[in-house]
């Protein structure tokens, strides 16, 4: 989880009768999950508690998101916008977020909506967990040489089927090839986020 510091004191409850408007991201993929409002307790047991609260306003009450369902939202960060009269919430969703059962309060996110990033934190968590049977434990405990030797083969194998005119093997060997440079990114404690970075700094020139 990425430290912040958030300013309670310095939003503006009031120009919203006291409530504040919270946009919920997810933390991993960027997609809009759904739109709550929360008081200044909500946010509070927000901050305290590491699940996102609300203020429901047909119950009357402070409502934890999954406190019925288990589908809790867990938070990486919250951060006011320009004027401190709503809040960007990003969090990691556990399961569902939307009652009706969709990934979100908008519909079900397309197929492989943010891949890379979702395949990175399912990464993170193999590598923190080491799940037995699992490939990619396997690969984080045989240690660096073995991942970067995969990263190697899978672009040499990538190379050679570029020379092929089969097009859905060319994509599997682009697909292992990610992966593999994701493992290996992982292995040295960076992020695509990082690589995005440079990327910018050198377009900006």
């Amino acid at each position: 989880m990425k430290p912040f510091s958030l300013d309670v004191d310095a939003l503006d409850f009031e120009k919203g009768g006291g409530l504040l408007p919270a946009v919920v991201q997810d933390a991993r993929s960027g997609a809009v999950l759904m739109l709550g409002y929360m008081n200044r307790e909500a946010l509070e047991r927000t901050l305290q508690s590491g699940r996102v609260t609300f203020f429901s306003r047909s119950k009357n009450r402070l409502w934890t998101k999954g406190e019925s369902s288990g589908n809790f939202l867990h938070l990486v960060e919250c951060r006011p916008d320009c004027d401190g009269d709503t809040l960007l919430v990003q969090a990691v969703p556990e399961g569902p977020v939307c009652h009706r059962g969709t990934d979100t309060c908008f519909g079900d996110l397309p197929p492989g909506y943010r891949m890379l990033r979702r395949l990175e934190a399912l990464i993170a968590e193999r590598k923190a967990r080491r799940p037995e049977g699992s490939y990619t434990t396997r690969l984080f405990s045989e240690g660096i040489d073995k991942i970067a030797q995969k990263v190697g083969e899978e672009a040499v194998e990538l190379v050679i089927e570029s020379k092929n005119n089969d097009r859905e093997r060319f994509l599997g060997e682009a697909a292992d090839l990610l992966y593999h440079l994701l493992v290996l990114l992982a292995a040295k404690e960076t992020t695509l986020e990082e690589v995005e970075g440079v990327l910018a700094r050198r377009h900006s020139k």
